[in-house]
């Protein structure tokens, strides 16, 4: 079958690709303004991608599978219509033509999905069950964001973005899990949901269709989960960052080593690559998943140790001249806080110079104007690219803030003075959850010594 995708440059869209692939279908695809890693990906595959959503290839696909970010009016939208092509949606597809009748594991939640994914899916590659997987990211143990394997697991990472513009359910609720990971939730997506009650009911859905003999592995310690539990639940749940659950004791400030407990006894303690406190809540979770996938707690501590990163997630993209550039693709204050605190932690008394592109649509939208700046306080220095078509003054949220932020119009002024403001011994954390322009590369370029 001619699969043709649109919005396939979307980590999600991305990865489907590769799967629909793995089943032997001829897949091609559109988006615009592709980046690397998912570009990279698709090159690496194979895949034929057309940039523009100007028409459909010719001949015509059999089937379009159509992503979130189109909608009607785009002129390959009117022609699918038009000329009565079959279409579905992402989630639907993966849903009927995978999921079913599988183990899921589905990954839910406002910050940690592509984390918790990619922790629960190694840890079940080390354990022999060799599952099949769909990731926001790609795990760098793996080298890509999807797999199909012949096996009965399939870990999912669980967006609760809307499905389609035929669809506006939440994508998770077409997955139907056996294991459900509720993260965190805050509120996130002003586009399309008008306060954190409007996601919560997302949640609530999702908690609907788990079935009484699966799992629900929930963050004690989130408020708005406790209240999206208390709406009703019909499945065992175990918890995790809670005493009567599984918990961590810090044994160093940056997050890299920690002891774990279940229901009060010690499991043992894990050292390993990853930063911050937040990542130590994200290991609880995956053992929580993977414990019930029935993998022994003692291999998957040992598989933690082994899990070597995700890229875009403070990935060190480079040294030159004494100052490491960082890769990150934070899109909330609460991750932003969270990662910034995790690398001070980590470089000690090293200065930490963050530049931010607010690029998600609730950024744009300026929902997070009074919570942005402060998020960034334990930066030594700030650097915000604020695009033209923004809908707020970010200068101004900035300059209220600290001496130490510099707001910048231009891609070209934000790189100089980086430059000219970086020494030696300085680490760099570039945040983005779009291609910020090849900023990384751009800087390690010119920060280069000149022969």
């Amino acid at each position: 079958m001619r699969i043709h995708i649109l919005g396939i440059g979307g980590t999600f869209m991305g990865g489907l690709a590769l799967i629909a692939q793995a089943l032997g279908h001829d897949v091609s695809g559109a988006d615009r303004g592709l980046y690397p890693p998912m570009s990279e990906q698709l090159r690496a595959s194979g895949i034929p991608v057309t940039e523009g959503y100007d028409r459909l290839p010719d001949p015509l696909p059999d089937l379009v599978v159509v992503g979130n970010a189109l909608s009607r009016g785009n002129p390959v939208v009117e022609q699918v219509l038009n000329q009565g092509i079959p279409y579905i949606s992402g989630p639907q597809w993966l849903a009927e033509h995978v999921l079913k009748n599988r183990f899921v594991i589905a990954v839910a939640g406002t910050h940690g999905k592509t984390t918790v994914t990619s922790l629960v899916t190694w840890i079940l590659e080390e354990a022999g069950l060799r599952p099949g997987f769909l990731i926001g990211g790609i795990p760098t143990n793996f080298g890509i964001s999807a797999r199909l394997t012949d096996t009965e697991f399939f870990v999912v990472e669980a967006d609760e973005y809307d499905t389609a513009f035929f669809d506006k359910r939440a994508k998770f609720v077409h997955y139907r899990p056996r294991v459900a990971v509720l993260n965190n939730l805050e509120f996130d997506h002003a586009d399309i949901y008008s306060d954190l009650a409007a996601i919560s009911r997302q949640f609530q859905h999702l908690l609907r269709i788990v079935p009484s003999e699966g799992r629900l592995i929930v963050n004690g310690a989130d408020p708005a989960l406790v209240e999206v539990l208390a709406a009703g639940v019909w499945t065992p749940v175990d918890y995790f960052s809670r005493p009567e659950g599984w918990q961590a004791k810090l044994l160093s400030a940056d997050g890299s080593e920690f002891q774990v407990s279940f229901q009060g006894a010690d499991c043992g303690t894990v050292c390993w690559s990853l930063l911050g406190h937040h990542n130590v809540a994200n290991a609880l979770a995956a053992l929580g998943a993977a414990r019930f996938a029935g993998v022994p707690v003692t291999l998957a501590m040992r598989a933690l140790q082994t899990f070597t990163g995700i890229k875009r997630r403070l990935e060190v993209r480079g040294q030159v001249a004494g100052v490491t550039v960082y890769d990150d693709f934070a899109h909330h204050p609460t991750a932003i806080k969270a990662t910034l605190d995790a690398l001070k932690a980590r470089v000690g008394g090293a200065r930490v110079l963050a530049v931010l592109e607010p690029r998600s649509n609730t950024m744009r939208q300026g929902v997070h104007r009074d919570t942005l700046a402060p998020s960034l306080d334990s930066a030594d220095a700030v650097y915000v690219y604020a695009p033209a078509d923004i809908g707020w003054d970010v200068e101004a949220a900035f300059r209220s803030r600290s001496a130490t932020a510099h707001v910048y119009k231009t891609h070209e002024a934000l790189l100089k003075d980086l430059v000219l403001g970086a020494h030696a011994g300085d680490h760099i954390l570039i945040m983005s959850n779009g291609g910020f322009a090849d900023l990384h590369s751009r800087l390690l370029k010119a920060l280069a010594p000149t022969s």
